[in-house]
């Protein structure tokens, strides 16, 4: 009788241990711990990674960080469309680019212009005065960047067409190594490699982007991503920020921490730095309308295979 009264008790408690013990183990099964894989180019999230000021916000929110450099920003959606990357940062074309393939992109930042950060440069002792002596001469750019959408407003404004000039589709490797050979009669590119042909080539600014078009960069991430993870995005935005309050205010120290990231003499970053824009925020109807004349700019030259919505793929982690 004692035996069997004893058992009993030990089942109920046992029982009743496991009752309390299931939801806890279920809690932790429903919340498991969030991965932000971050890819990124030379440039201010590196900053970001190396000032590990991002780990602090989203330690305590269970969230860990994977950093992974890419040397470009189309890579770096081609990462993103197969699912290696949450985040990353990219020029004003790029992700119209991936838009247009079916990528599942989403904007979710964007900086303030930055038009003085992208140029038409010239070699030394060039004939060439105006952008309208650009007619039948030989340009070279970057097929699908922002300095492509540059060269067609800029023709535009001065009464030229795209195909009134000869345009070479060259990275800037292969555009800077053209533009030393004298093989090319222009070059359109962005800062540092525009400050660099500057400072080192001895190259002449015939026009950058100011009047003409924004320049903006975007901060990305998957559509899925940001549906559910606008705490995460909100935060890494906002430390963004930080470094752009930061860096206007101490151009100096920006460029001498650029320099070796870039592997470029600090006076080509003192240059750029000082001509560059700096602040992140929020992607505004206004700005989704200046990168939809970009998507509408490129299906016109038959550059993208269909006309897109850029608004459909845009997200606020605010």
């Amino acid at each position: 009788m004692t035996t069997s009264i004893s058992l009993s008790r030990r089942r109920l408690v046992q029982g009743a241990a496991s009752a309390v013990a299931l939801p806890a183990f279920g809690a932790l099964a429903q919340t498991p711990a969030r991965e932000f894989r971050i890819g990124h180019q030379k440039g201010f999230l590196s900053l970001l990674k190396g000032r590990g000021t991002l780990e602090k916000r989203l330690t305590p929110l269970g969230v860990s960080i994977k950093w992974t450099e890419f040397t470009a920003g189309p890579v770096q959606l081609e990462a993103l469309n197969v699912g290696s990357i949450d985040f990353g940062d990219v020029g004003e074309a790029p992700p119209i680019f991936a838009q247009a393939a079916g990528a599942p992109l989403a904007y979710v930042a964007a900086t303030v212009p930055r038009p003085k950060a992208e140029s038409v440069l010239l070699p030394k002792g060039s004939p060439i005065k105006t952008v309208a002596d650009l007619k039948g001469k030989k340009v070279a750019l970057n097929k699908g960047s922002n300095v492509h959408y540059f060269l067609v407003k800029l023709l535009e404004k001065h009464g030229l067409k795209y195909t009134d000039v000869n345009v070479a589709f060259l990275p800037p490797a292969d555009a800077r190594a053209a533009f030393e050979k004298g093989s090319i009669d222009a070059w359109v590119i962005w800062d540092p490699f525009a400050a660099a042909a500057e400072k080192t080539l001895d190259a002449r600014v015939l026009a950058d982007a100011t009047g003409v078009v924004g320049n903006r960069a975007y901060f990305f991430s998957s559509l899925q991503y940001a549906d559910k993870n606008t705490d995460v995005l909100r935060i890494a935005i906002e430390e963004l920020n930080k470094i752009d309050i930061w860096a206007k205010l101490n151009r100096d120290l920006l460029a001498a921490e650029l320099a070796p990231l870039f592997g470029i003499p600090k006076p080509v970053l003192d240059l750029s730095t000082s001509r560059a824009e700096y602040g992140t925020g929020p992607v505004t109807p206004e700005i989704l309308a200046e990168q939809q004349r970009i998507a509408d700019t490129f299906f016109d030259l038959k550059l993208i295979p269909r006309r897109i919505q850029v608004r459909d793929v845009a997200r606020s982690p605010w």
